[in-house]
């Protein structure tokens, strides 16, 4: 494993890194935090090549809020680059979003909102792939999104759902989007149940079963630093 720091970004206080953090403890690599909505500053576009690898978690805000939010214009920066050094990257939900538009993909508001436990199916290069194809599909999972993307020219399509066709992709070996969460546990459902819509509620014995995958996926998406 390398014995470069790994950095997670975290936009919001209750979107913290769930089983993102188990993952890099079990591997035994160091890591940090930035909280953009606290303010503090993104790693060095130019400095990736330092990094073990990049995690760019969820958050309410669009990726097209810069004017509310300065900082997504160089946090798209950051991922392209760091895709570009081949450099271990996960977005998830927001940072997934924001990996397919730093990469050339396109950005919207989809029809409805998928919010709650569900799962996503993989499509024969997800059932292919190292990270996401061990666990099996459907892979279980929690929805919590608005937005949806295109994919990137070159990336590959690993998973789907009825209401949104590109779930998940990757770009070269290295790079992953994951617009659903695997990084969920008991910690941060607690932290976002009362952000959740009414109606919407995160069952326990559900949010394990996603965990018990989603620490599968993550391990593996860590190794690929190796």
């Amino acid at each position: 494993m390398t014995d470069r720091s790994w950095v997670v970004v975290q936009h919001e206080a209750h979107e913290g890194p769930g089983l993102v953090a188990d993952a890099l403890e079990r591997a035994g690599v160091t890591w940090s935090t930035v909280r953009t909505d606290l303010g503090q500053f993104l790693p060095d576009p130019h400095g990736v090549d330092a990094l073990g690898g990049l995690v760019v978690l969820g958050g309410p805000m669009g990726v097209h809020d810069s004017a509310g939010h300065r900082w997504l214009d160089a946090e798209r920066e950051l991922l392209a680059r760091a895709v570009d050094a081949g450099t271990v990257v996960l977005g998830v939900c927001l940072g997934a979003q924001q990996l397919a538009l730093a990469l050339g993909g396109e950005v919207w508001s989809g029809d409805d909102e998928e919010i709650g436990v569900g799962a996503v199916a993989l499509t024969a290069q997800g059932v292919a792939d190292p990270v996401l194809g061990p666990a099996g599909s459907p892979v279980p999972c929690v929805h919590w999104h608005g937005d949806t993307f295109s994919l990137p020219t070159g990336a590959a399509h690993l998973a789907t759902s009825d209401r949104y066709p590109n779930q998940a992709f990757r770009m070269g070996r290295r790079a992953y989007g994951l617009q659903f969460h695997v990084e969920v546990d008991a910690g941060l459902a607690g932290a976002w149940a009362a952000e959740l819509p009414a109606g919407v509620a995160l069952d326990g014995p559900a949010v394990a079963r996603v965990g018990a995958v989603g620490a599968g996926v993550l391990d593996r998406l860590v190794t690929l630093a190796r």
